[in-house]
């Protein structure tokens, strides 16, 4: 436990709970994420998958794992969605709040009446499970994962280092984002300690398939510069894709490079599906993405957030536009 833990009564006794919930659990364990996990959501679930079964667990992990991190799953390690939970399961759910059902992946919850865990860094969880840590100053939950398997009691290996090593390096942008703390730093030297491997993750997370090169071309050509340069914004559609031989999941990382735009204080990523949007933002400057992402019923933290709206692309644009405007000059003044 780093002293940065130990410092947070609330939080070493929340996180003693799902330990000694998950270790008293006779049956099996099924451990979730959100749907189209990103590096902390796979790196956490793999790190306590790995750690559970490591005690003898019967543990299932039904997340699909996207393309650009495939490299990281061991063959057969994940399953596909389950349509029914086993019989006397716990639910483990990691990096997202189990009371949202729309963004829970691989299982149904509804009607669930076993015990969960909840794991999360959300400041907008709703903070109802059997035993929940939920800390929002953590920039990722992979960092509570952690912190999680020291109650455990395994014994570390690279293994349990490596995946971990991955959600907090890329929750953190690289280590590159204000939310990085003293606190973050020392559980990277510790999982670096246990011999994660992040010279590897690194240059794996760097290489992309040229689809990725052909679908950024058309996307470039989509991109617009808002309210007097302040909001950069571009749209991805299935024709796009199309054209570029490319894929939904390559559209991921798009955002963070809009955000590198000079003079912007929100980059936003637009995939048009034709009925419905989905967004993807990242922020500056005091500006909040989770403003935004909330205004539209969506969430997430204040440089990354989220939302996806059952609308056509015209009508979000609007209610987009709007929530943007309302959190410029909420940190700007009048415009």
């Amino acid at each position: 436990m780093t002293a940065q833990n130990a410092a947070s009564p609330d939080y070493t006794r929340d996180l003693r709970q799902v330990a000694r919930t998950l270790l008293d659990h006779p049956g099996p364990v099924v451990v979730v994420s959100h749907e189209n996990p990103d590096g902390d959501a796979l790196g956490s679930v793999l790190g306590l998958t790995r750690a559970l079964r490591s005690l003898g667990r019967d543990v299932t992990a039904p997340l699909a794992a996207p393309r650009y991190l495939s490299f990281l799953p061991e063959p057969g390690e994940l399953s596909g969605p389950l349509d029914a939970l086993p019989d006397g399961a716990l639910v483990a759910v990691l990096d997202v709040d189990n009371n949202d059902p729309a963004r829970v992946a691989g299982v149904t919850l509804e009607g669930f009446t076993g015990p969960v865990v909840n794991v999360d860094h959300h400041g907008t969880n709703a903070r109802r499970a059997t035993a929940l840590v939920v800390d929002p100053a953590r920039p990722a939950t992979a960092m509570m994962i952690a912190d999680l398997l020291d109650e455990l009691g395994v014994t570390w290996t690279e293994a349990f280092a490596t995946p971990l090593m991955l959600g907090l390096n890329t929750d953190t942008g690289s280590f590159r984002f204000d939310s990085v703390t003293p606190g973050t730093f020392e559980c990277a030297a510790r999982l670096r300690a246990h011999g994660a491997r992040l010279g590897w993750l690194n240059d794996q997370l760097g290489q992309n398939p040229p689809a990725y090169y052909h679908l950024l071309r058309e996307v470039l050509g989509t991109m617009q510069f808002l309210h007097g340069g302040r909001v950069v914004l571009a749209r991805v559609d299935q024709a796009m894709l199309d054209r570029a031989g490319a894929a939904w999941e390559d559209v991921e990382s798009y955002v963070g490079l809009l955000r590198s735009a000079e003079g912007t204080q929100l980059a936003v990523m637009v995939k048009d599906y034709g009925d419905r949007v989905k967004l993807s933002m990242r922020s500056r400057a005091g500006v909040s993405a989770q403003n935004v992402a909330v205004a539209l019923g969506g969430g997430g933290h204040v440089p990354a957030a989220g939302a996806s709206v059952a609308a056509p692309f015209g009508e979000v644009m609007a209610q987009l536009d709007a929530s943007i405007a309302a959190e410029l000059q909420r940190v700007n003044g009048p415009a």
